[in-house]
């Protein structure tokens, strides 16, 4: 049986330390994409569409190899298996696909999680991490004849991976006015994940096999699922404005049979609280009324489904998700985001090929392969970095918070010469300004530093590259926390990684075009690149607009309350006489 929702808060915390611990292992792991290409070209997979002197598992690595000739591409093998050029432009094809749904099935995602709760999802992406391990396991045995099941393993994996990822971001909403703190953690241990298969490649090369490997990895999916199965409840997570989970009780006494928690139920007490002050006052007005018109009078004081949700779903009335997805915000975020994603997944897919390029001069081909493989191995362990640097966009994006003035405290009297504390939907504003533009500075250094044409400098491009991935989504998942309804959380996240995955698969085509026509040379691609990064700075520019629009409103109110007045509870303050 599933536990209920005040069971699974009283777990919150072995819910998020495990959520994290399986991030990190099932989540994003096709970013670590570098060490495992190495992988699967040891491992023979489209190796048959290399041309050589011999072909197929009758390879046997020899230190004498024919000189290949002027006009062909040189011969080369790892572990045994010819490798080219086409071989890697296959696999590259494969990221492509596993890094696409990674992203673009966030959007049916999202509408289901909101809808039916995360439980279902992580069991369903579990699942599919585990066939996937299965599957390239399968594919090692004979990879001249299944080697096209790489397609299908990395769709597989890259879905079952966004399951992970997208259903851990919903347990946040448990920890209060730290939720985008927690939203920043869950994000970077997706982001980190990038090291797992670095990991995988330290223990391939001491020996182990990589087919026992992919068994263990599938068992160990089987974990998550169980631990899913036991901990995770049905329902969706509230938002914590939504619902406060220490207190669960049942009032059939004051005439209703449905549960309530917390500050539903204090909105409750006070609605009844309210009606029956006026009791005296309906009384004298029921003797003057018609009996069918005092019976509806008398109702009111029934308490109701319709009374208990009414007032928590103002905010989702007033504004639709459509409206939602035609904001300024929402639009200029799918800017940043899609520029950022394709900068990002660019470098990823094109590493080795990048690095090949920079290690040019007096190395043979086997050297540039081994620097090229201490590189990768120095990017995978780089990728803990976001577990470590994603929190402090976290903290930027809660920053002050607690000081902030609550919603319902807007009305309150304060003392003389006390200044009034700042809005907390404006201060959520200025912390995501900030965010957004500390993250594309950090975007365009990594850019410049890719444009230099040195091979130590790629050290600190692995940093950057590092920190802005868990930067960027830790900023727009805090953003869309902090300024949309909480129901709406996981369908405009899903619509912004469909919308941001579509514009990355422009990866392939650049990559095709580095390897083509400008012989390895990515250094006009990445010119381009860092002119389109600059786009990133339209969302900080507006947010910081908008934040001293509503200011400035605020101030005016402040000033002289009398002339506004919010008309059904819109978002809009009007005049009114």
């Amino acid at each position: 049986m599933a536990p209920t929702l005040a069971t699974a808060f009283s777990r919150r915390w072995w819910m998020a330390v495990t959520a994290v611990i399986e991030n990190l292992l099932f989540s994003a792991v096709l970013l670590g994409w570098g060490s495992l290409l190495i992988m699967l070209k040891s491992e023979g997979f489209y190796s048959y569409m290399c041309d050589g002197p011999k072909n197929g598992s009758d390879l046997n690595v020899s230190d004498a190899s024919p000189p290949a000739p002027p006009d062909s591409e040189e011969y080369l093998e790892m572990n045994g298996w010819p490798i080219c050029k086409d071989q890697d432009e296959m696999l590259n094809l494969a990221f492509t696909v596993g890094s696409f749904l990674l992203s673009a099935i966030t959007l049916p995602m999202g509408i289901v999680m909101d809808k039916y709760g995360p439980r279902k999802l992580r069991l369903l992406g579990s699942a599919c991490f585990g066939l996937s391990c299965l599957l390239i396991a399968y594919a090692a045995n004979d990879p001249n004849s299944l080697s096209v099941l790489i397609f299908f393993a990395l769709a597989m994996n890259g879905f079952g991976g966004m399951c992970m990822t997208f259903t851990s971001l919903t347990l946040p909403n448990m920890f209060g006015d730290l939720r985008s703190t927690f939203i920043a953690l869950m994000i970077g241990s997706y982001a980190s994940s990038a090291v797992t298969f670095p990991g995988i490649k330290v223990i391939y090369d001491l020996g182990a096999t990589f087919i026992i490997i992919l068994l263990v990895w599938a068992s160990c999916a089987c974990l998550v699922f169980f631990n899913c199965f036991v901990n995770w409840p049905l329902e969706p997570f509230p938002g914590p404005e939504d619902m406060d989970y220490t207190v669960k009780v049942k009032f059939s006494w004051l005439g209703f049979d449905h549960k309530i928690t917390g500050k539903q139920f204090y909105r409750q007490v006070t609605t009844v609280g309210r009606r029956l002050s006026v009791g005296h006052s309906m009384k004298q007005q029921q003797q003057q009324q018609p009996a069918d018109l005092a019976s509806q009078e008398a109702n009111k004081l029934c308490l109701s489904t319709v009374d208990l949700e009414e007032k928590s779903k103002v905010k989702e009335e007033t504004q639709s998700f459509m409206k939602s997805i035609f904001s300024p915000i929402f639009l200029l975020s799918l800017i940043t985001m899609c520029v950022t994603q394709l900068r990002l997944i660019f470098y990823m897919g094109a590493m080795n090929t990048i690095l090949e390029s920079l290690s040019d001069g007096d190395l043979s081909t086997v050297e540039k392969m081994h620097v090229v493989s201490v590189y990768t191995s120095i990017f995978g362990v780089l990728q803990l970095l976001c577990l470590i640097t994603s929190p402090v966009i976290g903290y930027v994006m809660d920053w002050k918070l607690k000081d902030c003035e609550e919603d319902g405290d807007k009305g309150a009297k304060r003392e003389p010469g006390r200044p009034r504390p700042p809005d907390k939907h404006i201060q959520k504003i200025v912390n995501a300004t900030r965010a957004f533009v500390f993250t594309n500075l950090l975007l365009v250094g990594f850019g410049v530093s890719c444009i230099v044409q040195n091979l130590p400098l790629q050290i600190l491009s692995f940093v950057l590259h590092t920190i802005v991935r868990g930067f960027i989504h830790s900023a727009v998942g805090g953003l869309y926390a902090a300024v949309y309804p909480s129901s709406q959380f996981g369908s405009l996240t899903g619509m912004q990684s469909l919308i941001s995955a579509l514009f990355a698969l422009l990866q392939q085509p650049l990559f095709m075009a580095m390897v083509g026509p400008l012989e390895g040379d990515p250094l006009w691609v990445n010119v381009g690149l860092l002119v389109l990064s600059m786009l990133g700075f339209c969302l900080p520019l507006y947010l910081m607009c908008h934040s001293r629009h509503l200011q400035r409103l605020r101030d005016e109110r402040d000033e002289d309350p009398k002339i506004y007045a919010k008309i059904n509870d819109g978002s809009k303050p009007e005049a009114f006489v």
